[in-house]
């Protein structure tokens, strides 16, 4: 299988590989919205875990542990690969929809009142 980089490989691609491998073992009929949510909630839990109970510092020095990255490399991983058959299975056009969403967040989120402030858009 061909090596993969954010640099070189758009999201279709990804998409498409994601499609094939779940096609291949006929899950589609398994990949309902409902269970794909759920799944992608549950991958999003097992990537959290890895930093639950220690500090931001600590989180940003754990990625720092070749084996640690590795396991949140494979988390993080679950959770885009589910959230690309989220958006193979309902017809999501994902570069579409992340487009739309930053948009409406600059509008939220002005940098003259965001820059450098954690608040949420209605504390801003």
């Amino acid at each position: 299988m061909e090596t993969l980089s954010d640099d070189a490989t758009t999201i279709a691609e990804i998409k498409t590989r994601v499609l094939a491998f779940a096609r291949e073992r006929d899950w589609e009929q398994f990949h309902a919205p409902k269970n794909l949510s759920m799944a992608l909630a549950a991958e999003a839990g097992e990537l959290m875990e890895h930093f639950l109970w220690g500090s931001s510092d600590d989180s940003r020095q754990m990625l720092a542990d070749p084996k640690k990255r590795a396991k949140i490399e494979e988390e993080l991983a679950d959770v885009v690969i589910y959230a690309l058959e989220f958006a193979n299975m309902t017809g999501i056009d994902v570069a579409a929809a992340i487009e739309r969403k930053m948009a409406a967040n600059a509008a939220k989120y002005p940098v003259e009142k965001a820059k450098g402030r954690a608040d949420k858009y209605t504390e801003l």
